[in-house]
């Protein structure tokens, strides 16, 4: 007999069929017994009245793996409005050891240092669960947006030969004998590869030495990276940005849907074009000195605050940061050189996307890394690239967990990470 999922019962009422699940609760009252299972799609009560399934359902702790048989049978007060009656229960391993935290609960109500310490069965409740189902589809709609656009799927090294950002915050490794490190960010590779196929994403891990210890940091995150050849200047590319927001939300609510209620979430909306301020702006919006050559988070938190209620947005673009904050390759703005065509994008009131129009002369690579007092070797391999012709370009990257922890309000990036990195943490 073909196993059913839960979420398929309600079209099979008045017939045998098997399901199998994890025990998720029991509930042992006098006269019969209910058993929940649980599985990918949803719970499954299942009703025992016959002694000799109540004895062995009673020997079955909780995360049990378990076989059921039964009949369905319409019950406008169990999960789906279905339940299975007339069962027989097979377990299909030995009874499992209880988790040291209770799944069946709507929270889970352990610290999260002990979440993470389990995070194989922490994962299973529903609530974290819901997480990675809306990551998964974010991704889907991320792929599925740039694909209909001609993007073009690359995946570039991840152990590299020199740090990318030209910083000291990097994972170093032997490479049989050499120095190596773990990437940064694939930003060299994708620019290259826009001398190949003009417009590239990349799905990938990404790797940051930095000692932070914050609820929106962690040393290996995934990122969504673009880059697209033939720009006029960076508002090309936060068009592009914008289309591509609106394609992970929209396939969050088409593929997510269930994980979205269980969250209970509104998702939201991406205006047609999202509002944007210049970053001198920005300061004087946010209450900061005009002398400040960075936002800090309370700034981007006055400007979350300012967007939704001076254009009722969750999204904003600060466009314009100084050059001096921008790595060696940001294309500055040609009617004022200290400020770049560079951007964020804050989702409400957080950075959450980095991006902006790219250097593609070769003299002008060489002029900018002469002025940051760096020797070109290192960069070799990417700036003789730039001899042979390369397109105005720019991109961005969107940091997935960040993301995800913004939208369902998550208060550290670590609740929607499965097995997260950071300072402190290497296992599970």
């Amino acid at each position: 007999m073909q196993r059913i999922l839960s979420a398929h019962l309600p079209t099979r009422t008045g017939t045998t069929v098997r399901i199998a699940g994890w025990v998720h609760r029991r509930r042992l009252l006098k006269s019969v017994a209910f058993l929940i299972v649980r599985d990918v799609t949803g719970l499954t009560q299942v009703v025992v009245t016959d002694p000799d399934v109540r004895a062995a359902v009673t020997a079955l702790p909780e995360e049990t793996v378990v076989e059921v048989v039964g009949t369905v049978t319409a019950n406008g007060t169990a999960p789906a409005g279905v339940e299975l009656t007339h069962p027989t229960v097979r377990p299909l391993g030995p009874p499992a050891v209880p988790p040291p935290f209770d799944l069946y609960r709507p929270a889970l109500t352990a610290t999260l240092p002990t979440q993470l310490d389990h995070a194989p069965v922490a994962l299973r409740h529903p609530t974290r669960a819901a997480a990675l189902r809306i990551a998964a589809a974010a991704v889907a709609g991320f792929r599925a947006t740039l694909d209909a656009r001609d993007f073009v799927e690359v995946h570039t090294p991840k152990v590299v030969a020199t740090s990318t950002e030209s910083g000291a915050n990097v994972f170093t490794l032997d490479w049989f004998g050499r120095p190596a490190y773990l990437a940064q960010s694939p930003q060299f590779y994708k620019q290259l590869m826009v001398g190949v196929f003009e417009r590239v994403y990349e799905v990938g891990p990404v790797f940051r030495a930095e000692p932070h210890d914050t609820v929106r940091h962690l040393a290996q995150y995934t990122s969504l990276d673009v880059e697209l050849g033939f720009v006029d200047d960076h508002r090309d590319v936060m068009a592009v940005l914008r289309d591509t927001l609106a394609g992970m939300l929209a396939e969050v609510a088409r593929r997510a849907g269930g994980a979205v209620a269980t969250l209970g979430l509104t998702l939201p909306e991406v205006p047609a074009e999202i509002p944007a301020v210049h970053f001198t702006e920005a300061l004087r919006i946010a209450g900061a000195p005009a002398d400040e050559p960075d936002l800090a988070p309370a700034h981007e938190r006055a400007l979350g605050e300012w967007a939704r209620a001076t254009h009722g947005s969750d999204l904003l673009f600060v466009t314009g940061y100084p050059m001096a904050k921008r790595p060696f390759y940001t294309h500055p703005d040609p009617a004022r050189p200290a400020y770049s065509n560079g951007f964020d994008l804050l989702f409400r009131g957080l950075e959450l996307v980095t991006g902006g129009q790219r250097l593609h002369r070769h003299a002008d690579y060489l002029a900018a890394l002469a002025a940051r007092g760096e020797p070109v070797e290192p960069y070799a391999g990417y700036v003789d690239a730039f001899r042979h012709g390369m397109p105005p370009h720019g991109g961005f990257a969107i940091g997935l967990e960040r993301f995800v922890a913004r939208l369902v309000g998550a208060a550290n990036v670590r609740e929607v990470t499965a097995f997260p990195r950071d300072l402190h943490r290497l296992t599970p």
